[in-house]
């Protein structure tokens, strides 16, 4: 338990150092940009018959830094104000603290792709189990074509194609909100089943589009281990197939448990084209609107919500796999 723990410590602090590295590099990227929004507010103010002193302040007031300043001095601010868990405030929120937005955000997305993967999950290893079993039949056949299928379309082909077809062709689910404007936002069923009704096609674009990731490796993953000595030796002892189904499986999904960590991690960035087709106020749509204004503030922040996330989500799969699989204890 000590050598987990200590190879733990050295995972987190290899993983703070990764954080730090990846915001600075977010830092001078996004500042890389053509177009300085901060500048033009700065600018406007001069015209409109602030001082060159008044309008810094102004500007310093509303964003938290100057326009003028140093580069380098801009860094060393920015490096300062994360360590102190601020990331700044918004250009195109008019001066609102990106945490907050963030904050606001981040709920959206997590329970629209946090659902739609697990059920993708869910159903794909189910399906890739029958597939890997009847490989030799048609019914498995048929679940791989329906796998592999799915696996070639891309997100936003299948938002696009489900949104036309369940709200134009035949307006069977609501479009362009999260929830029905005329209801009170609380603990209440009528909201929380509008929450649900809305969320469906959003969640079904991120099962379906998932969903032949899962089933192709779960297939081979099981194939491989059919091939294994002690599937072998079980048959051989006469132990019941449920059985052996069983130990199949939990040796099968192994390869599956890191993948869904890290897919969980990368989910705060994955959500731009499904949020952006329904108009979902999370993560995705917020981090279109930052790089359509140039928010270099809330590009940062979110660029370095997801890079937490992704080095968050590696650090907890290494020591959850340990305890998974005693091989890696031992």
């Amino acid at each position: 338990m000590k050598t987990v723990l200590v190879r733990l410590l050295k995972r987190i602090i290899g993983g703070v150092i990764m954080i730090l590295v990846v915001a600075s590099f977010t830092f001078f990227l996004v500042r890389m940009m053509p177009g300085n929004p901060i500048e033009a507010k700065y600018e406007q103010l001069i015209m409109s018959g602030y001082t060159p002193d008044q309008a810094m302040s102004a500007v310093r007031v509303m964003y938290g830094f100057i326009p003028k300043q140093p580069l380098f001095q801009q860094f060393v601010t920015y490096l300062w104000q994360i360590l102190h868990l601020n990331l700044g405030q918004s250009i195109s929120y008019e001066g609102t603290p990106v945490m907050k937005i963030i904050l606001g955000a981040a709920p959206w997305t997590i329970i629209l792709v946090l659902t739609g993967t697990l059920a993708s999950f869910v159903v794909g290893v189910l399906a890739g189990v029958i597939a890997a079993i009847r490989r030799n039949k048609v019914s498995g056949n048929l679940i791989t074509v329906s796998g592999s299928l799915l696996h070639g379309i891309p997100q936003f082909v299948m938002g696009l194609f489900l949104a036309y077809v369940f709200t134009t062709i035949w307006a069977v689910f609501p479009y362009g909100a999260p929830y029905d404007a005329s209801l009170t936002p609380g603990f209440n069923w009528p909201y929380i089943g509008s929450l649900a009704w809305h969320a469906i096609l959003p969640v079904a674009t991120y099962a379906l589009s998932s969903y032949g990731g899962w089933l192709l490796t779960m297939k081979s993953s099981v194939i491989s281990v059919l091939g294994d000595d002690f599937i072998l030796a079980a048959e051989v002892r006469g132990i019941k197939p449920s059985i052996r189904m069983r130990y199949i499986a939990q040796n099968a999904m192994l390869p599956l448990f890191t993948i869904l960590a890290l897919s969980i991690g990368f989910m705060f960035g994955g959500s731009i084209f499904i949020e952006d087709i329904f108009d979902y106020p999370g993560l995705g749509n917020m981090l279109t609107n930052a790089i359509s204004y140039k928010d270099y503030p809330l590009m940062s922040g979110a660029f370095l919500l997801i890079t937490v996330a992704i080095i968050a989500a590696n650090i907890a799969t290494d020591f959850l796999y340990s305890i998974v699989d005693p091989r890696i204890r031992r």
